[in-house]
């Protein structure tokens, strides 16, 4: 599926005071699809087909991302947690399922923290995270994202490129499954719409959050009362094996899936290991049944 494809399925919700695009598919138990910076949510596109035949699967731009609003105002993880859980409240959801990446991993932690103080809009059931900054101690960001946290930020970001944007990504994917040009092409343009350029260094003070929120952040995990997994691309620089033992050394129980030929998005470079890897967690928690029709809505 095209990218285009991907957004002439979807529409645009005003969440939080922010035009949001969302996509929505399936039947079944409601799961919300987190995607990383500074892609999009078209990211879950090798997955979507098969979660939405298991699923009621929703997939929303970040705020400063792919189609969503790209504000002149600085984004806060906080911030896209409230539209989070507006797009919960919209559709009338209670209780959910989460799977995030990257910067979606984040949000996830403070959604899950909200739950654990008695704060949050909804109930998550459960939560899969994917290659990110689950602990700001094992994250080693890019040179180029040191770079847009940095008062040089808003420069390096005009003058970002597609052939820079291309270069990173390679370092970030596995050498067996690299991003391909459809990935590049279609993820850049997504990117640089509505001036999205500027988003950049004001998205990145995520990695500051993250410092700032550690406490709260890692206790929603080390203290879950919510099954939870993480599958790790071992390949990632970023946030890879290094990232997964640390994962083991403060989670008591650790349950962790290790894919050793996949590199910052496993969800991109190997779909179908990612998609058993999820459903077995699922299927060994809540009885998730196969084989369901998806259902358009």
């Amino acid at each position: 599926m095209t990218h285009e494809d991907w957004y002439a399925s979807g529409h645009i919700l005003k969440l939080a005071r922010q035009q949001v695009f969302v996509r929505r598919e399936g039947a079944g138990n409601p799961l919300f699809c987190l995607h990383g910076f500074p892609t999009s949510s078209w990211d879950f596109e090798a997955i979507w087909t098969e979660l939405s035949a298991q699923f009621d699967v929703f997939a929303s731009d970040l705020i400063g991302l792919g189609r969503s609003a790209k504000p002149k105002a600085p984004i806060s993880v906080k911030d896209q947690a409230d539209v989070i859980e507006a797009l919960a409240l919209h559709f009338k959801i209670e209780q959910a399922h989460l799977l995030a990446h990257d910067l979606g991993d984040t949000v996830a932690q403070e959604l899950l923290a909200r739950q654990q103080e008695g704060r949050a809009k909804l109930q998550w059931q459960s939560c899969v995270f994917l290659n990110g900054g689950l602990f700001p101690e094992t994250h080693r960001p890019r040179f180029i994202q040191t770079l847009l946290a940095s008062p040089l930020g808003p420069l390096v970001a005009t003058l970002s490129s597609k052939r820079t944007f291309r270069k990173n990504m390679v370092r970030i994917f596995s050498s067996k499954y690299p991003p391909s040009d459809d990935f590049i092409n279609s993820s850049w343009e997504l990117l640089i719409e509505n001036n999205g350029r500027q988003m950049l260094p004001r998205l990145i003070r995520y990695m500051n959050e993250r410092r700032i929120e550690r406490t709260r952040w890692v206790k929603a995990l080390t203290d879950s009362k919510i099954p939870l997994r993480f599958i790790n691309g071992v390949q990632d620089p970023v946030s890879g094996r290094h990232a997964a033992q640390r994962y083991r050394e403060l989670l008591p129980n650790a349950d962790v899936v290790l894919l050793e030929d996949a590199g910052h998005y496993p969800h991109v470079e190997q779909p179908q290991a990612v998609l058993n890897a999820f459903y077995e967690f699922h299927e060994r928690h809540f009885n998730q049944p196969k084989g369901k029709p998806p259902t358009y809505l």
